[in-house]
Formats: C-alpha cells, sequence, structure tokens
C-alpha cells in the first residue's frame, strides 16, 4: 500500500478506536434527564480514558502502524497526546465540580464511593507518570527504572479509570457495555504483553552476537553484531533497532541504535554509538560473543523512502552515524547520484569516522563541507555552526532535486531546518529524525 494511503488509514481507524467507546456508551439505554455541562463533562472523561488507553497501542512498535510516518514521530505524538488525555480526564471531575459546588467532597480518597475513588487514584497514577516522564533527568531517575515506573503506572491509571468507569455504572448499564468496555480495555494492554512477552519470544529466535567494539574519536564507538544461524536483518539505510544484551531478551535494558552499516550487509550489522550514559559508557566493556537481541528495523528517516536525484546531508556530532548508512550503501550499490555531506564537529581531532568518510569519496558522487566549532590554526575550511550563510555558500547550483536530510542535536536540527527554509527549500523535501524518547 502507498505509505500515503496507509498513513491516511491508519489515522482514520485511530480515530474511530478513540471515539468508538463514547458512541457505544451512548446507545440507549441512558440515564434520562441530564443537562449540557453533565453530558459534555462525562464525554470529555470517555475521550481522555480512550486516548490514554491507545497509547499501549501507540508504544507496542508495530511496524506497519509506524512505517508510514516514522516511530520518533509516533513517540512524540505519545508525549504530547497523553498530555491531552490527561487534561480531558481532569475536565470531566472539573466541569462538575464546577456546576455543583458539594461533589468538591469526594476529592477526599476516604470519602465518596468507590467509583470516585477509583478515579482519584487514576487521575494521581497518570499525573505522577507524567511528572516522572517531564522530571525525569532532574530527578535523577535512570532510564531502565522510568521504564518499569512509566509502564506500571500507565497500567494502573487505565486500570483505576476502568474500574471508575464501571462502578459508575450509569453508560454501562447493560451487559454487553460492561462486555465492551472490558475487551476494549484487555485489548489495548494487550499490546504491552505483545511487546514484552511475544516479541521477545520471537528474538530468540533471531539472535545475535557481539562481533566487535571498536574505539571511535571523541568518545564514540562502533558496536559490530553478527547473525547467529540466520541470515540476519534486512533494513533500509537509516533506519534504527532497539539492541538488548545479555543472556535473556526478555530484559527491560534496551536502547535504541541507528545502523552506521551498509543495508546491502544483512549478516554484520553496525551502528555508531556516543558514549553518554552509563549504558553506553561501558559498551567498550562488552565481550565479544556476547548475545545481542534486535527489535526492528523501525523508523522512516531513509534515502530509500524518498527517491530523488541527488541528496543534502548534514549530521552534527554523532547524527553522522544514519548518514554513514546512506553513504555506505549508496557505496555498496553503485549509486553514482551526486551528495553533498555537511558534517559539523567540535573540533577535528574528536570528529568521529572522517576516515571512512573521506574513503567514501573515492567510491561514492560525494563532496563533504567539514564544519569545526573550535578548528585549528591551520584549518581553512568552515567554521563556527552551521548557518543558513554557511549553507548559502556550500548548497549546490545545478538544478535537479535534491532531498534534505539532517541529524544532529534538538537545536541544530531547529536552526538548519529554518535555515533551509530560508533558502527557498521546500519543507516536504527536509527530512529530519528526533530522537528523543522521553
Amino acid at each position: 500500500m502507498n505509505r500515503f494511503l496507509a498513513g491516511g488509514f491508519w489515522i482514520l481507524l485511530y480515530l474511530v478506536v478513540v471515539l468508538a467507546p463514547m458512541f457505544l456508551m451512548m446507545v440507549r439505554p441512558t440515564p434520562p434527564g441530564r443537562d449540557f455541562w453533565v453530558e459534555f463533562s462525562i464525554a470529555l472523561g470517555f475521550v481522555g480514558v480512550t486516548q490514554m488507553a491507545v497509547q499501549f497501542l501507540l508504544i507496542a512498535r508495530y511496524r506497519r502502524v509506524t512505517a508510514p510516518y516514522g516511530i520518533d514521530i509516533i513517540l512524540q505524538y505519545h508525549r504530547q497526546i497523553a498530555m491531552m488525555a490527561f487534561v480531558l480526564i481532569v475536565a470531566h471531575p472539573a466541569i462538575l465540580m464546577i456546576r455543583t459546588p458539594a461533589l468538591v467532597s469526594l476529592l477526599n480518597p476516604f470519602g465518596g464511593s468507590w467509583a470516585s475513588r477509583f478515579g482519584l487514584a487514576s487521575i494521581a497514577a497518570l499525573a505522577l507518570l507524567i511528572v516522572l516522564s517531564v522530571f525525569r533527568k532532574p530527578l535523577g531517575l535512570d532510564y531502565e527504572r522510568w521504564r518499569v515506573t512509566h509502564a506500571l503506572l500507565g497500567i494502573a491509571a487505565l486500570v483505576f479509570a476502568h474500574a471508575h468507569v464501571s462502578l459508575a455504572g450509569e453508560y454501562l448499564n447493560t451487559a454487553w457495555k460492561q462486555a465492551m468496555w472490558k475487551v476494549f480495555g484487555a485489548a489495548m494492554v494487550s499490546s504491552l504483553v505483545y511487546l514484552r512477552l511475544i516479541k521477545p519470544a520471537r528474538q530468540r529466535r533471531q539472535r545475535y552476537r557481539v562481533a566487535e567494539v571498536r574505539e571511535e574519536r571523541g568518545d564514540n564507538l562502533t558496536l559490530a553484531l553478527e547473525s547467529v544461524g540466520h541470515p540476519g536483518l534486512r533494513f533500509a539505510p537509516g533506519q534504527f533497532v532497539w539492541v538488548k544484551l545479555g543472556a535473556s531478551p526478555y530484559t527491560i535494558d534496551e536502547h535504541p541504535f541507528s545502523f552506521s552499516s551498509s543495508a546491502e550487509s544483512t549478516d554484520r550489522l553496525e551502528f555508531g554509538i556516543k558514549a553518554l550514559g552509563d549504558f553506553t559508557r561501558n559498551l567498550r566493556n562488552v565481550p565479544v560473543g556476547t548475545d545481542a537481541y534486535l527489535d526492528g528495523p523501525h523508523g522512516a528517516f531513509s534515502i530509500d523512502r524518498v527517491p530523488a536525484a541527488g541528496y543534502v546531508l548534514i549530521a552534527g556530532g554523532i547524527g553522522i552515524t544514519p548518514m554513514l548508512s546512506f553513504l555506505k550503501t549508496m557505496a555498496d550499490r553503485e549509486d553514482v547520484r551526486p551528495v553533498l555531506l555537511v558534517y559539523a564537529d567540535k573540533a577535528w581531532e574528536t570528529m568521529a569516522f572522517r576516515e571512512e568518510i573521506d574513503a567514501l569519496t573515492e567510491a561514492t558522487n560525494l563532496e563533504v563541507v567539514y564544519v569545526l566549532e573550535d578548528p585549528p590554526e591551520d584549518w581553512q575550511g568552515e567554521t563556527g555552526f552551521v548557518t543558513a550563510e554557511l549553507l548559502a555558500r556550500s548548497l549546490p547550483v545545478e538544478k535537479i532535486t535534491r532531498e534534505y536530510f539532517v541529524c544532529g542535536p534538538p537545536v541544530m536540527m531547529d536552526v538548519v531546518q529554518e535555515a533551509l527554509l530560508e533558502l527557498d527549500v521546500p519543507l516536504e523535501r527536509i527530512h529530519t529524525e528526533r530522537f528523543d524518547l522521553i
């Protein structure tokens, strides 16, 4: 299916899933004599709960669902819509209390009914989930513990919300409505079961092992994996996988890494990694032969998705990793389309993979512009940051249609995207990957 049609189909299905429970609950018999604000607040509550429930589908990494957009877009939407779901859920009791101030007494967890207590518990769990996600780093909560608490709080918030709706009962006043509501909740949570139990079982049959951990410049390294007893993994250049290391694929400790190797090499996979956190800093100590399990490939950041007469690649720091995959794949395919690479980093001594890039200028139709923030005294190239002025000097002038790929620190990507727009590059030809998962 065409990816644009597929994207439209999944959006339509998403809207149906989100709104269907609200409309089903309004099928007669329904509570009589309700005024507009009561009905409106309850509708907001239903939509908020279903939005919250559908988040379990969004994070389950179904490749058919994520393929039209890229999983980084899905995860950004997950964060934003979770906030909206929280607002809708809180608006439900807030409207009721504004309309009938006596209902404020239900905020007392030791008063009211079990329905109101479960409603409060759901809001509390969702609020804590959001606080821990937004302030994870200031609170000193490491990534693995955050993931566990995030999943548990999400399940708790959904279970408590379903208990609240079931006990309130005014829109679940028939056996078939009760059954539909329970099936809906179970279907959403089953996505977490799929992600944490079914997928790892499949990964066990597609095992890899660490073939090499190679030090690179600038506190970077290359992790190389080899397939064990299977032909390996087909992927598009620029995609990524979640990597688990160790004896079991059921570990919660997994991390996303972009391929730096050619897509034409399926049995040996390489990943360019910046040593930023505890896990990545310890990768250099992982013994050769360690088992590895992969979830993927994921991502829509790929030259294979947007054929063009040529490409402009703009990378900052470790954002060079997917660009390496692009260039190595083009070299293996003997692809002679012109490519301009603008590669920015702090200093020449810390610029990772530059020997490989220089070698690729011989194997592909590649032009490279290096940009150094802190150049040596004898440096003759570009300095500072990637700006509109620098790009105006560097971008090719020939009249062919090129696609633009940008990867690097978020601030850099924002600046580069604005600069390209200033230079009249259409937005639809600018592709970025924003890999901030939290």
